[in-house]
């Protein structure tokens, strides 16, 4: 009797038909891997490659528009709040009923001191910040630190609103570093994921040609501002659509005032001490600083879950390993590059004149001619002129790199001249025309100030990935100019006008002397970025590549950044011959075995 074949055929085993199955294959051991895996047989490899970079471009545009809008959230949510918390606590009749005798105005002065004063530290642990939890989760831990200084006013108390006032100016600083940098880098990613075959054509060791990510730099810039300018129209929706229906008119708000614009002094001189007609509920506010918190959590989810990455997480841990030491140092160390030497009176000016927006042109010429009921409006006009005027940051794409920010530096002193010589009657509209014009060409300018700065320090630092010690000297200060505004509140308005008038004057000089020097060829002075120290706790690091090295260490150390030093010999010669090119210290398994690395037989 015989035996019957087994149901499944043994893989290999030659069959009733020879080495050949029923489709004519070749069976076992000899059969094509294709006909095994099963390819695709229409599988086009270049259309694949191509929607997968598509996908990556895409995927950066997402990360820049949800930065932009988180940071556009956050900053309206911070403003609008402090802004309506200010004049609340400025009424006398909504002190003495709400809170007795608490001194809310005493509160608020050191609260104002705890968000000023903080930052003044913050080139000491910003670097710090960044590297260790990474850019986007400092972006998202800052975020968190604005959505809790939202939360405190539910409890308005002393214990509640100072300390998280001075947690959010720790945070202040590290935000805006960490977004420059979270910039810069996505157009440098999409600068990779448009040009993959340049990439694949040079190997993946060689740096981009200078230039090249530069129109990308300027179109993300242009969005990011885009948004964040529009951050000050979204913080006067608790203004119009609240709090204007419980403000009395400028008859009685203005009853006292004498002087405004040029000829003012201080903030607001005169101002009546109840500028609240009926005192809002406090049903009603909770619900307004519900709605706050609510577009804060939204901020914080924005940034959480569309943001991605910046850099991959072997990157970020080995970017650690040159060192808190060196990280810490390094801000200090930057400064010994002229370019950045010079441009620090812009950084100063950049903070001034958005200050000036906000208090001396908003206050001093708006509110204190034509009422705290158009103070909304004001605002709204310099946020809308600067957002839309964002988009003038593409000239750039055309025109040479000095001619955005020189033109946004000559409308402000033009604008800087008049207002000199301008004193606004009080309670007096026929002029009301003036002030919205100036507030939407002061927000042209401030728009060409800010896109060009942060567009000029990615194009000057092209050479190097990571940008987080520019921005944290750039955004250092800006808050030290922030800083100044703050002691210099009750100066005349003449003096504020002059010290605005000589920064500008100095800071379009030196920018201008920076970029004749280039011209000439003058090689800027870098710090050297130590080689990382590679260690191996738990896995190997994937990554050898140091991105804070610039093209000059590259070239130095023979176009590697960890390579720059060569390694001393070990002690005792190793049993094989040396690998030739190897610049990798062997880890502590390879250095018991007495080799020097991996490819050693």
């Amino acid at each position: 009797m015989e035996a019957e074949p087994p149901l499944y055929p043994v893989a290999g085993a030659v069959g009733a038909q020879g080495d050949e199955d029923q489709l004519g294959v070749p069976d076992g051991p000899e059969a094509p891997l294709d006909e095994l895996v099963g390819a695709y047989p229409n599988y086009n490899e270049e259309e694949e490659e191509r929607r997968y970079y598509r996908r990556k471009r895409l995927g950066v545009l997402k990360n820049v528009l949800a930065a932009s809008a988180g940071g556009m959230l956050t900053y309206g949510v911070y403003l609008g709040l402090l802004q309506m918390q200010l004049i609340l606590h400025y009424d006398e009749t909504y002190r003495e009923v709400k809170y007795g005798n608490m001194g809310l105005p005493d509160i608020d002065s050191k609260m104002l001191m705890g968000i000023n004063v903080t930052p003044i530290v913050a080139l000491l642990y910003t670097p710090v910040l960044i590297r260790f939890f990474g850019t986007k989760w400092m972006m998202f831990l800052a975020v968190g630190i604005y959505a809790l200084f939202v939360s405190t006013n539910y409890w308005e108390r002393y214990y509640t609103l100072v300390p998280s006032a001075v947690v959010l100016g720790m945070a202040i600083v590290p935000l805006w570093a960490s977004m420059g940098n979270y910039i810069t880098r996505m157009a440098q990613k999409y600068y990779e994921y448009s040009h993959y075959k340049e990439q694949d054509e040079q190997g993946p060791r060689q740096r981009p040609p200078r230039g090249s990510h530069a129109p990308y730099l300027l179109v993300f810039q242009a969005i990011f501002y885009g948004f964040f300018h529009l951050s000050f129209a979204c913080a006067q929706l608790p203004m119009i659509y609240f709090l204007n229906h419980y403000l009395y008119d400028l008859n009685h708000t203005l009853y006292n005032v004498q002087n405004c614009g040029t000829n003012s002094q201080g903030i607001l001189i005169g101002f009546n001490k109840t500028v609240l007609q009926t005192l809002p509920r406090s049903r009603n506010l909770i619900v307004v600083e519900s709605v706050l918190m609510a577009v804060a959590f939204l901020a914080m989810l924005l940034v959480l879950g569309l943001c991605g990455a910046a850099y991959r997480p072997t990157e970020e841990i080995d970017l650690r390993s040159v060192g808190w030491g060196n990280i810490f140092q390094l801000p200090f160390k930057h400064v010994r590059d002229f370019r950045l030497r010079h441009l620090v009176p812009f950084f100063i000016y950049s903070g001034f004149e958005v200050l000036f927006a906000c208090t001396g042109l908003a206050l001093g010429y708006g509110v204190c001619s034509v009422g705290l009921e158009h103070l909304a409006y004001l605002l709204v006009a310099y946020s809308l002129g600067a957002s839309a005027s964002s988009a003038l940051g593409l000239l750039g794409l055309w025109l040479p790199r000095p001619v955005p920010l020189v033109a946004g530096a000559g409308l402000h002193l033009l604008l800087t001249l008049s207002l000199f010589f301008w004193a606004p009657a009080p309670r007096v509209l026929q002029h009301i025309w003036i002030l919205y014009a100036a507030a939407v060409l002061w927000g042209v300018g401030s728009a060409l100030n800010k896109t060009g700065l942060s567009t000029l320090l990615g194009i000057l630092y092209e050479d190097k990935e990571r940008q987080d010690f520019i921005f944290t000297i750039y955004h250092w200060w800006q808050a030290m100019a922030i800083f100044t505004v703050y002691l210099g509140s009750s100066l005349p308005m003449k003096a504020k006008l002059t010290v605005l008038l000589v920064t500008l004057v100095a800071a379009t000089a030196s920018y201008l002397w920076m970029e004749q020097k280039l011209r000439r060829g003058v090689v800027p002075r870098q710090p050297r970025i130590p080689r990382p120290q590679h260690k191996v706790r738990g896995y190997r690091y994937l990554e050898e590549d140091n991105s804070d090295e610039s093209d000059g260490e590259g070239e130095r150390g023979g176009g590697r950044g960890d390579c720059a030093e060569e390694e001393a010999p070990l002690a005792g010669p190793g049993p094989g011959p040396k690998p030739a090119g190897l610049c990798r210290r062997p880890c502590p398994y390879e250095q018991a075995l007495g080799g020097d690395g991996p490819e050693e037989q």
